[in-house]
């Protein structure tokens, strides 16, 4: 009875052990935090390579609803789902001190929508949109705006929110986001203005010495924070915008016990919001880059510190002064590369409206359109495997370049081969799949190329994305490189690569490929969206109307004018100067047979790999098993074998 006893036991033990390794997901690889630090007037990644904040505001919670706007129409999730569609990498978001007060409770949200907000705090909800937001590979700023619920202050302080009050909510944020680098900088106060001074060494209006007290606070916790500094409205007598005034800054530099995480911050406004003299100046909008310089954008020409234009926006970009002031003020940073966040997806600002319109869903164009021309990818990192999980793009070169991932060399065969599309295994494939294609950049000229992509499952039959290419011909100049990123995709960023090769004469092709084990597409199926990018590496302009691929049509429509390849075979479309293969006579349109290769060069090509090649992936992979089904399996092997356990232990004392 011992003998059996033991051996019932240590079976049900083993048992259990066996199902909690089988059923544990397997570790993803470690992440590395992406801190950012500065030096001169660039903004740098772990890494040294540059990177520009490319964002929006999204305001709220400063306000008495204590939450982001909008949430009474739409999910949280859904907006920061919209923010990545339309191209912004960072959200500013502001709040009140009045915020983490006890009696502050949110409100203005439908939690039929939003269900997991219900009975969360206002920092809680805080919590939730940073946590969505680094999902999304967005970044995020937080913004003291207002210390109460109800206006602005010329000061940092007020009578009811003390500048101690002011540092203390600083520095529990830094300690409570510590670890996350999805929070990338803190904007110590909004808009200084009225008695605020830079310089003065009065330690009750002067800001510098302020933001050196804040800062350093910050920086003591959570030393990997930008600590954002905006200026003020008046010095040495003269005026500018609330917060954009730092002409002093020059003279008198902020210090931070922490060299290389100072980040100065300007807002500008056109003459919709307050008619300025030199919007009526007989040179309007020419003279406006010589104001820029003086206020703020010499700290960055100089390379005394990064610039962040914190907020800017106007109801219009079209023709008239306030158009036109937007219109030079977006050039001005691109050709600068200047980072800022546009004030706002809300389209409850009185004075700018929004990206967003009255509706919450439908978007601005005209906006879109203008800020689209200059947006910087999402700021991610190299990662341990050689993959780069997003492009360093910037007109200056890189400290660090990317490691590019391995690619397939495939050579020019010395002997003619017989064209791709009469070979029986293409005819046999042909009208399985089609792509459709639109644009979010239709500009002829931009610097960064829109693609947007649905790849269609017409046959009868399953297809592995992994065993699938899509190719995009463009026309460029020998020798240039390029960066790929990745916006958004239904089937997710994660699982496309991006590389660029370079064709014959003057043609590129951007070729997408998909990892091995991402999922199938079903007969009458698609895989949704997939909003990529590439521009230069050195951000200068691409003329589109050049490139076989570019339409600038803004819906879908079916597009012979890229390739898609199936295990290699060439099955829709066409390259450059060939007739697409769906367009040739003669092919059935059969069921396809499942492909069950792994993508191989295509025979005859005549390719070669390209200085500068990019491919894009993200290292992180989801584990075979969710965690709850996990705990699930384990727990109930642990009761079986504890169960086990009691009734032979009960047995044997019976006995």
């Amino acid at each position: 009875m011992d003998y059996f006893y033991r051996y019932i036991l240590r079976l049900g033990f083993l048992g259990s052990a066996l199902l909690g390794s089988f059923s544990t997901p397997r570790p993803t690889q470690a992440q590395i935090p992406n801190y950012l630090h500065t030096e001169g007037s660039r903004i740098l990644d772990v890494n040294g390579n540059q990177v520009i904040l490319t964002g929006i505001n999204w305001f709220g919670m400063e306000t008495e609803s204590y939450a982001p706007h909008g949430l009474w129409s739409r999910s949280l999730e859904s907006i920061l789902d919209q923010v990545v569609e339309l191209g912004f990498n960072t959200i500013r978001l502001p709040y009140s001190n009045q915020l983490f007060d006890p009696s502050s409770t949110p409100n203005g949200i439908s939690y039929d929508l939003n269900p997991d907000l219900e009975s969360l705090s206002g920092v809680e909800i805080m919590d939730r949109v940073v946590a969505e937001a680094g999902e999304r590979g967005l970044k995020v700023i937080l913004d003291r705006h207002r210390p109460d619920s109800h206006t602005q202050s010329e000061l940092w302080y007020t009578t009811q929110f003390s500048e101690e009050r002011w540092i203390q909510d600083w520095v529990m944020l830094a300690q409570r986001y510590s670890g996350d680098d999805t929070v990338i900088g803190m904007d110590l106060h909004n808009e200084p203005h009225g008695r605020a001074t830079w310089g003065s060494g009065d330690t009750e209006t002067d800001w510098r010495l302020a933001a050196e007290r804040a800062g350093n606070a910050i920086i003591e916790v959570n030393p990997n924070l930008l600590i954002i500094v905006e200026g003020i409205s008046h010095y040495n007598g003269q005026g500018y915008w609330w917060g954009g005034n730092l002409t002093g800054a020059g003279e008198h530099p902020v210090h931070l016990d922490i060299p290389g995480q100072l980040v100065y911050s300007s807002h500008e406004y056109g003459p919709g919001v307050f008619p300025q003299t030199w919007f009526t100046d007989p040179s309007f909008p020419e003279n406006m880059p010589a104001i820029w310089d003086q206020h703020w954008g010499y700290l960055h020409k100089e390379g005394i510190a990064p610039v962040l234009l914190g907020e800017f926006g106007g109801r219009s970009v079209g023709g008239d002064a306030e158009g036109a002031w937007q219109r030079a003020l977006v050039s001005y940073l691109q050709e600068n590369n200047i980072s800022y966040t546009y004030w706002t997806l809300n389209p409850n600002s009185g004075d700018t409206g929004g990206i967003l319109l009255d509706d919450w869903q439908s978007v601005n164009t005209e906006k879109h359109s203008l800020l689209s021309g200059y947006q910087f990818p999402m700021i991610e990192i190299e990662q341990s495997n050689g993959r780069s999980a997003a492009p360093k793009a910037q007109k200056t070169p890189l400290s660090a370049p990317p490691s590019p991932m391995p690619t397939t060399s495939i050579q020019t065969s010395p002997t003619p081969q017989p064209p791709l599309a009469a070979t029986p295994l293409a005819l046999a494939m042909r009208g399985s799949l089609k792509v459709r294609y639109r644009t979010a950049s239709p500009p002829e000229h931009t610097s960064d190329a829109k693609p947007e992509f649905i790849i269609v499952n017409n046959g009868s039959t399953p297809v592995r994305l992994g065993d699938v290419e899509l190719r995009y011909w463009f026309k460029d100049e020998p020798g240039q490189s390029f960066t790929f990123h990745c916006d958004w995709a239904k089937i997710g960023c994660e699982n496309i690569l991006g590389e660029f090769k370079a064709d014959e004469g003057e043609n590129y092709y951007l070729r997408l490929r998909f990892l091995t084990g991402s999922e199938t597409i079903q007969p009458g199926e698609d895989t949704g969206e997939i909003k990529i990018r590439f521009n230069r590496a050195d951000w200068s302009e691409i003329r589109q109307s050049d490139d076989y691929s570019y339409s600038n049509v803004s819906e879908y429509l079916d597009w012979d004018r890229v390739a898609l390849y199936l295990g290699g075979k060439l099955i829709w479309g066409s390259k450059v100067g060939s007739t697409p293969i769906n367009l040739l006579p003669g092919a059935p349109t059969p069921t396809p047979p499942q492909p069950d290769l792994a993508f191989v060069p295509e025979e005859g090509e005549n390719a070669r790999s390209m200085p500068g090649d990019v491919s894009i992936s993200k290292t992180t992979r989801k584990p075979d098993i969710r965690g709850w089904e996990t705990w699930l399996i384990t727990a109930m092997a642990c009761f079986v074998a504890g169960f086990t356990f009691a009734v032979i232990w009960s047995i044997r004392r019976r006995g």
